[in-house]
């Protein structure tokens, strides 16, 4: 049986609690380390995490959210139609449209995974 355990952050040097329901949880997870740092510095460091510019913050849904993207204009190689893309067009390689991309890429649609 699972007991609580009181560990000691390696940020601010106090002692927290590490629950029963917490060590489940990363058993379940599949997670072999136990929390090096107490609740609020990890959240602190998550803080602190987001806003150095990394164009990433965590969510409260427990993932990563990104920021606004860089978009710079193009043309799309096949149509002539003016476009924007999520990377910086190297020269003497084809850049597509999004309805270009779709005819020309081999997943056939966006989002598809095989």
């Amino acid at each position: 049986m699972v007991q609580d355990r009181t560990l000691t952050c390696r940020d601010c040097s106090q002692p927290f609690a590490f629950t029963a329901s917490e060590q489940e949880f990363y058993a379940q997870k599949g997670f072999t380390n136990e929390p090096g740092r107490c609740p609020d510095c990890r959240a602190r460091r998550k803080t602190e995490h987001s806003s150095s510019g990394t164009g990433r913050s965590w969510s409260s849904g427990g993932s990563y959210e990104r920021g606004p993207r860089q978009m710079y204009a193009a043309t799309c190689s096949q149509c002539g139609k003016k476009t924007e893309v999520p990377f910086e067009p190297t020269p003497g390689k084809p850049v597509y449209c999004a309805d270009c991309y779709q005819a020309v890429s081999p997943r056939r649609s966006f989002g598809s995974r095989r």
